[in-house]
């Protein structure tokens, strides 16, 4: 936190932004929170209000980027938008990816079912997507990964890997059913192991978002399975 900004590591479950108008968002803790610290007042949240600058789904969890005044709001938006904010993720993933790579594709997003579909060629409405994965650790048939999201579309991590046949743990929008069974069996996994860990700003700055307790659970169940081998 500085002057202008705030950053939080968003726990999973919690919304962004509002869906509907009683939904209590992310936005609606920062403000409480900076009113809780005389950091603004009521009189001034009539002419301004702290926001959000990006979005995770509600069940990924990590880095939420927030403009605390009008400065912090549009420095923050005019690095989203040029691209110019280093973004990257942690997730875990079915399957064994040994070596860093860089994939590309286009995804076409279906409103009403709030689902996307991942194709190699562009078409109507179709979105170009670039994705970058390194293997931070390998587990034989799982794989921890960091992810560069270069392009930043709904759901393209997500979509992507389980487009490549390496769907994420825990998600039960594009993984792998039996998987996730396994994951909330042995490791109290409920939803997908994917986190918002690092951005790096274009003053050379970074920020990390610490993993939270399931996603280390789960590690650590992959672990204990590859020491017993």
């Amino acid at each position: 936190e500085d002057d202008d900004i705030l950053i939080i590591n968003k726990p999973a479950g919690m919304l962004s932004q509002k869906a509907n108008p009683k939904d209590i968002s992310a936005n609606e803790h920062i403000i409480r929170y900076l009113m809780e610290n005389g950091k603004i007042t009521e009189e001034e949240l009539r002419t301004f209000k702290p926001a959000v600058c990006n979005r995770l789904d509600r069940n990924t969890s990590g880095i939420l980027l927030a403009g605390k005044t009008l400065k912090g709001l549009q420095q923050l938006s005019a690095e989203l938008k040029s691209r110019s904010m280093e973004k990257y993720y942690r997730c875990l993933i079915a399957g064994d990816i040994a070596a860093k790579q860089k994939k590309k594709g286009y995804i076409l997003k279906d409103e009403r079912q709030n689902q996307v579909s991942v194709f190699q060629d562009g078409g109507a409405n179709r979105k170009y997507i670039e994705t970058e994965y390194d293997p931070v650790e390998r587990f034989g048939e799982f794989t921890l990964l960091e992810v560069h999201l270069i392009t930043g579309r709904s759901h393209q991590i997500r979509a992507h890997l389980a487009s490549m046949g390496h769907p994420v743990v825990g998600d039960p929008k594009y993984g792998d059913e039996k998987i996730n069974r396994i994951f909330e069996n042995k490791a109290n996994v409920t939803r997908q192991l994917l986190h918002a860990y690092r951005v790096e700003f274009t003053n050379k700055t970074s920020v990390t978002a610490e993993l939270p307790s399931d996603f280390n659970q789960a590690i650590l169940y992959l672990q204990s399975l590859k020491e017993n081998k």
